[in-house]
């Protein structure tokens, strides 16, 4: 089986997998990295999102081997005190939680590139996110308050 050095977190791992595995499924089963969720698996729900190179990405689509030499970031990798996360608690923003990691991800995402987005800036970027209990206000004004924190 193929062995891949991944950057994840700023720790490096060496991974046995096949090529062709999912990023999430190395995250999840091999190094029990599990904030990252399965949703739909075919990159359409945000619950896998992670971070490769700073952009948000559906680890369910992005096979493994296209991943060495990158730097991976999950939820895992986010400071507890990181705006976004303040933000969610600040808020209340998770009803069940399932799809929170992914919307965290990508707000984060969204945060790094523009650090004092428009509402039609943060609609769009979380327009790939799907919470099935309907928290998207929620989400929303988390965002905005987390810009508000943010250092520009």
């Amino acid at each position: 089986m193929p062995r891949f050095i991944l950057n994840i977190n700023d720790i490096e791992y060496t991974v046995e997998a096949p090529e062709r595995m999912p990023i999430l499924w190395v995250l999840r089963d091999k190094l029990n990295l599990t904030g990252s969720k399965f949703g739909c698996g075919i990159g359409q729900c945000g619950a896998c999102t992670i971070h490769v190179d700073g952009t948000p990405v559906r680890g369910c689509c992005v096979p493994v081997k296209a991943l060495e030499g990158k730097v991976l970031r999950t939820i895992e990798g986010v400071p507890t005190e990181h705006p976004v996360k303040e933000s969610w608690r600040k808020l209340d923003v998770a009803q069940c939680g399932y799809c929170q990691t992914g919307q965290i991800m990508s707000a984060i995402a969204l945060l790094d590139r523009k650090p004092k987005p428009t509402r039609e800036e943060i609609n769009r970027a979380m327009k790939g996110n799907i919470c099935r209990c309907g928290t998207y206000k929620r989400i929303k004004n988390a965002i905005k308050e987390a810009s508000k924190n943010q250092i520009a």
